[in-house]
């Protein structure tokens, strides 16, 4: 069954440890959720630096957990420099919150969160 998370890049910098490997995933359910809707609510209100705040601290994560996303999170960002309006960005955090949400099902259930 196909993952919308990648348990191999979790698992390689886990160094394969299953233990370190689940306070990992615990970590990210607790933390993602908030920052990603703090992220939402920032762009419907037009808060850009707050926003680009929370696109930042989530990229790491998004990365480790081989989320693919890299190029939605850098063009939230990059909104975040200019003076578009938030509709340009409107797929971009459509697709991130989408498969966050996705990853965040598999972790549940992977992990017996």
């Amino acid at each position: 069954m196909s993952k919308n998370y990648s348990p191999e890049s979790l698992s390689e910098i886990a160094d394969g440890d299953q233990e370190f490997m689940l306070i990992v995933a615990k970590t990210f359910l607790e933390e993602i959720p908030p920052d990603l809707t703090a992220m939402k609510e920032a762009i419907e209100n037009n808060n850009r630096e707050l926003a680009y705040q929370f696109a930042h601290k989530m990229k790491p994560n998004l990365e480790m957990f081989g989320l693919n996303l890299q190029k939605e999170i850098t063009s939230i960002e990059s909104w975040t420099k200019t003076l578009k309006n938030k509709t340009s960005i409107e797929d971009n955090l459509s697709k991130v919150i989408s498969k966050v949400g996705l990853a965040i099902d598999d972790l549940k259930h992977d992990f017996n969160i």
